[in-house]
């Protein structure tokens, strides 16, 4: 079993851009199952689709195994060493990268950040698996009867990591 020095390094020398944390799969479990799937719904409806965007695409890892996408396909990303990892990734598969500021992630940041810098009624189908957004943003761009999909995580799903290490959950 590897000491926690060892494992401290071992996180210290992983990647991060792309947001490609494969290295940590055997480590890594959840507490039980959703309800639903996101890669299933999201697979449904970008059959159908004629334009999708991606909210905060990290890598691209994700977007760029969807098939079928929908001919136009658009992701954003906002930490900018990411862009070029997705870049790079999803021009293949013909989707653009366009780097945008992100939305704020809480009530405390700017909460003027996150327009999106597309028209309005640009995509039929929105999908963010765990980015901040605006809603309205996201109304804006969607057009008439278009699907937003999201899957956020909830801000006490870490919890026990906050108990674990002695230290107070935050409010």
């Amino acid at each position: 079993m590897a000491t926690f020095e060892q494992l401290v390094a071992q996180a210290q020398a992983a990647p991060v851009s792309g947001w490609d944390f494969s290295w940590l799969t055997a480590r890594s479990s959840t507490a039980g199952s959703l309800p639903w799937d996101y890669r299933a719904e999201v697979t449904r409806l970008s059959a159908r689709a004629t334009s999708l965007l991606d909210m905060g695409t990290g890598g691209g890892e994700w977007l760029s195994r969807l098939a079928p996408h929908p001919p136009r396909t658009v992701a954003t990303e906002g930490w900018p060493p990411n862009v070029p990892v997705a870049a790079r990734r999803l021009r293949q598969a013909g989707i653009s990268v366009v780097q945008d500021e992100g939305a704020a992630d809480d009530a405390a940041e700017d909460p003027g950040r996150g327009r999106l810098p597309f028209r309005d009624g640009a995509f039929t189908l929105v999908i963010n698996r765990h980015e901040a957004f605006l809603a309205a943003e996201v109304s804006r761009v969607l057009a008439p009867g278009g699907t937003f999909v999201t899957q956020q995580v909830d801000k006490r799903t870490y919890d026990g990591l906050y108990h674990a290490l002695g230290v107070a959950v935050p409010e």
